[in-house]
């Protein structure tokens, strides 16, 4: 039987409820104490303690010390809280108050070393060199260092003699105390609060009883030994069981030789009287049919009742994080929020299939269908697996597993969603005609760019190979083989007369600057200019020390020009660059359109960062010159280009000798989880990369952090700091004067600290590969495994585009990942388009794979033919509102994107509130311009449904067209904005 919210809401209400109610699972403890909080009572959680007796009680450290102090906490508490927990935790008896004592140490109490010393050891806890854990204690001289079980920081005493001169906490890592002094502190014992007899009394016990283990000590086996010391603690407690599960109870004993049974008299809190559990399936039919009731609404804010467009008026709106759905006679309560709820045991590692039921495939000599199953089918008395594809009406294709090898997953361009095929002969082989006629005349074009690059004329490039030799010499490292092939690549290629359109790729770290400056050099050495674009300024800072250092022996001029450069400098470099004087030149977007004596090579990085504006600058500015593009994840289109020949590609495969892989894990958000991963990089004496890309919270989540780690030191960093502050807080970080550095996605590219080697990086989900890839790329630079951790509220709510990335990102964590990650954001965003917009209609028609390989063929053919392209239909909305994702809410373009991206893929106005909901948890409250950008999605999905192609407005006119040309007009009270949505809301919904 399952637990009946109903049942126990009706019980708790009564004066008479129980001490303790006991569950089966955590999940049940949760709907319970859901229950409690909506009633406005003291709750007490205990852990979920699954340990049976003799276990050694080491593996189940943290679970005891949470259950100690949840003890503690009860026996200390004046009014009883209600306790809720599973029945695993009441199997044995627990602790006497009397062993649950806490003490407290005060500046100016007096110490003897030696007593204290016996009464730590009493108290469980572990002598120790270095605190670096709850329960330890270390004793240095004057100095004694204690990390008491309830404590979030350990605490250094410092003596005079035998007198306590000073209490501060201290920092685990640096081990150097923090200078705020503190009146006194409290400890807890780690096990019990023994005395000495019940000390050597226990210890005896544990000696004697568990030979067969190699521990002996009281921490291990100490709880398992209380016998007077421990009591039942239900006795003389009113407890009740949450429903009927004596039978699991009674199958847990018996697996576990557990022959008493301590919960055979205990009661199940009865059926319900009066409510009853329910489900909302139609949430406006039921408030409509039960309008009469005293309804209750629980939400946890106003955006969940605008995502089910509910009236609060004449309604209880509780504003709580709790679940339940009841009914009676006279009372509705309804909650809008999840019933997806913490869960204790933290998920590990999303396993993904590759292919799923509902995913679009492609067959080769069928087209596209969707994916079914994979049935048992009984063939001439022989049962086989097939893969059922599901083809336009209701049509299917029985496919033998063997011939698994005939489709491909169908990939497109990202929004578009293929057409299911016709199953019938000879259809698809018609399409893959068709496809393939104008599959020729992009061929042709792709061969007159390749034949218009040859044309063009460019400076060639000769360095001397002992001038060569001499520049690499200073590197300071040896090169790796890929590193010499690239160089040798492209310096040949700069040799010529034709251009070079060069892509550089290579996992973060393998050395494509090096690469690079091999070739601005050369460019020096043959009385060239050459220019390095950055997409940001600090990476233009960081390049721009790095090129300083480099190239410090040769006598290279070089400058650098980006937004903060003064005016009277900028002009003068920009002089100096027009009359030679200047050698190299990097920048933001600020070189664009500047003019050079004699540019001969460049460089541009991290191009997946520029706009589509900006690229069309940069081939402006290197049309007759050298341009080498670095990249450590190759957007889609540049790697298309490569494989295509529109680009010459070189890669670098192989990490320098001393590096390590990144491995890589996607977590749920979790503070427990948080706290684990940054101790452990502390721990060994390393520093944390954490990325939050909202500036508006930023700060929000630093506080958030050192309420985690009270001592930790973070610094903030974001575009909206100044460079020369964003430089020194960044020097301080590379010296080790934070712990943490805590900034938006701006340190994906030029940030080299070779001790930061944890990476944690909020809403993964929320970035592309390529920006994932090069963040998870800040770390492990060095000697030192590094490890990133993509974080996600809900692994289970991701987008299927987030989690293919997210999946190919853990998957593919080795050095090195870069290229095969190229490749998957190739699958997921689709190939981009080599001319325009034209491959996107017949991606769709045949899916990435299938295109690809007629692609190729259709290049060896070089025929024309007339493309057709397919447009999508649209509303048109002429709202004179402003509407829109407010930079202020939402402060990084990329996050604004993928939202509008989600937002469009929207098709019911409750995803549109659901990601409203989201927002406002990720960014805080928004602001009216970004409420009505939502109201405005809203509108727009509802016009689709009512065959609306236009919405506009005169003032407080408003003006609805139809897709049969007919015309309505309805008025609002004013032509103000919000009331215009309003208006064309109510009228739209009904």
């Amino acid at each position: 039987m399952s637990l009946k919210q109903g049942s126990i809401y009706e019980y708790l209400q009564a004066e008479n409820a129980c001490d303790i109610i006991l569950c089966d699972d955590l999940k049940n403890t949760q709907k319970i104490i859901d229950i409690a909080l909506f009633l406005n009572k003291d709750v007490l959680e205990f852990p979920d303690f699954r340990a049976i007796k003799n276990d050694d009680l080491r593996s189940y450290k943290n679970e005891l010390y949470d259950l100690f102090n949840a003890l503690y906490d009860y026996y200390k508490a004046d009014k009883k809280p209600l306790i809720v927990s599973t029945f695993y935790t009441f199997i044995n008896p627990l602790p006497i108050q009397k062993l649950l004592t806490q003490k407290t140490i005060s500046f100016g109490d007096s110490l003897d070393i030696q007593n204290f010393k016996k009464h730590l050891l009493y108290w469980g806890y572990t002598f120790v060199d270095i605190v670096q854990e709850k329960g330890e204690v270390s004793f240095r001289g004057d100095i004694i260092d204690i990390f008491s079980i309830h404590s979030d920081n350990p605490i250094r005493l410092s003596l005079f003699d035998v007198e306590v001169e000073s209490i501060r906490k201290f920092d685990l890592d640096s081990q150097k105390s923090i200078k705020e002094e503190l009146e006194s502190f409290d400890y807890r014992p780690t096990l019990f609060g023994f005395n000495a007899e019940e000390y050597e009394k226990i210890l005896h016990l544990c000696q004697t009883n568990n030979n067969q283990t190699l521990f002996k000590d009281i921490n291990s086996f100490g709880f398992w030994n209380l016998e007077h010391l421990a009591l039942d603690f239900l006795t003389n407690k009113k407890v009740m069981l949450s429903h009927d599960f004596k039978d699991d109870i009674q199958a847990h004993l018996n697996i576990n030789k557990i022959k008493n049974n301590p919960f055979e008299t205990y009661k199940s809190i009865p059926e319900a009287d009066h409510f009853r559990d329910i489900k909302i399936v139609d949430l406006h039919g039921y408030l409509e049919i039960h309008k009469n009731l005293d309804i209750t609404i629980i939400v946890k804010n106003e955006a969940q009742l605008k995502q089910y467009n509910v009236d609060p008026k004449g309604k209880n709106i509780v504003y709580k994080d709790v679940y339940l759905n009841l009914i009676s006679m006279n009372t509705l309560i309804i909650s809008l929020n999840k019933s997806q709820r913490k869960s204790k045991i933290k998920k590990q590692n999303m396993i993904l299939d590759e292919l799923k039921a509902g995913d679009y495939v492609v067959h080769e000599n069928y087209g596209v269908a969707l994916f079914n199953k994979i049935e048992q089918i009984t063939v001439l008395g022989s049962k086989r697996d097939f893969v059922i594809l599901q083809y336009q009406g209701d049509d299917k294709l029985l496919l033998p597993v063997e011939n698994l090898d005939l489709i491909d997953r169908f990939v497109a361009n990202s929004g578009i969603l293929p057409v299911q095929d016709k199953l019938g002969k000879g259809s698809f082989a018609k399409l893959k005609s068709k496809v393939k006629t104008k599959l020729l005349e992009i061929a042709a074009g792709i061969i007159e760019i390749a034949a218009s690059r040859n044309m063009i004329d460019a400076s060639k490039i000769y360095i001397d190979s002992d001038d060569l030799k001499y520049f690499q010499s200073k590197a300071g490292f040896t090169y790796t083989k890929d590193q010499e092939t690239s160089i040798k690549e492209m310096l040949e290629e700069m040799a010529k007369s034709k251009v070079m359109d060069r892509l550089l790729s290579g996992d973060v770290g393998f050395g494509k600057t090096e690469v690079a400056m091999n070739g601005l050099y050369s460019a020096y050495k043959a009385g060239f200019q050459s220019a390095i674009i950055v997409p940001t300024t600090l990476l233009s800072s960081q390049h721009f020390i790095s090129l300083q250092d480099r190239f410090k022996f040769f006598g290279v001029n070089i400058a650098k020009l980006d937004r903060f450069i003064s005016a009277k400098a900028r002009k003068e470099i920009i002089a100096n660059l027009k009359n030679g004087t200047i050698d190299m030149v990097v920048g933001t977007h600020s070189l664009f359109g500047v003019a050079f004596k004699q540019l001969g090579l460049v460089v541009v990085d991290e191009e997946h960062k520029f706009g589509v504006k900006q690229k069309e600058k940069l081939k402006e500015l290197h049309q007759n010159v050298h341009l080498l593009s670095m990249s450590a994840t190759p957007i889609p289109r540049s790697l298309n280009m490569a494989l295509t020949s529109i680009k010459t590609l070189s890669t670098l495969t192989t990490p320098p000798s001393d590096r390590l892989g990144v491995r890589t894990f996607v977590k749920n958000y979790d503070n427990n989880l948080l706290k684990e991963v940054i101790l452990r990089e502390l721990r060994r004496g390393g520093q944390i990369f954490y990325v939050f890309n909202s500036i508006a919270n930023i700060q929000m989540k630093k506080i958030a952090l050192e309420k985690i780690l009270p001592d930790l030191k973070v610094v903030v960093l974001h575009s909206k700091i100044s460079p020369v502050e964003s430089e020194k807080d960044i020097m301080k970080f590379h010296q080790g004067k934070y712990d943490i550095l805590l900034a938006t996605s701006i340190i994906e590219s030029g940030i080299h600290i070779p001790n930061a080697n944890t990476m944690i990086i909020d809403n993964a989900d929320r970035f592309g590969v390529a920006d994932l890839h090069q963040l998870r790329g800040r770390v492990g630079r060095g000697n030192k495994e590094g490890y990133a951790y993509f974080l996600v509220n809900d692994s289970d709510l991701l987008t299927p585009d987030a989690t293919k990335r997210l999946m190919a990102l853990e998957s593919n964590s080795y050095l090195g990942a870069g290229s095969a990650l190229a490749y998957h954001d190739l699958e997921i965003r689709g190939g981009g388009n080599l001319l325009g917009e034209a491959q996107s209609g017949h991606i769709k028609n045949i899916g990435y794979s299938l295109y690809l390989k007629m692609l190729e063929e259709a290049i060896a053919s070089l025929s024309n033919t007339q493309i057709d392209i397919k447009q999508k239909q649209s509303v048109d909305i002429k709202l004179t509102v402003s509407a829109y994702l407010s930079e202020n809410i939402i402060t990084e373009d990329r996050l604004r994107l993928e939202l509008y991206r989600r937002l469009s893929k929207a098709d019911t106005a409750k995803m549109i509130y659901e990601i409203q909901e989201e927002v406002i948890d990720r960014f805080g409250q928004l602001d009216e311009i970004t409420k009505q950008f939502f109201d405005i999605m809203v509108i727009k999905l509802l016009c689709i449904q009512n065959k609306i192609k236009t919405v506009g407005n005169y003032n407080e006119n408003i003006t609805f067209t139809y897709a049969d040309e007919t015309k309505q007009n309805i008025k609002a009270r004013s032509k103000d904005d919000d009331d215009v949505i309003d208006t064309t809301l109510k009228f739209l919904r009904v």
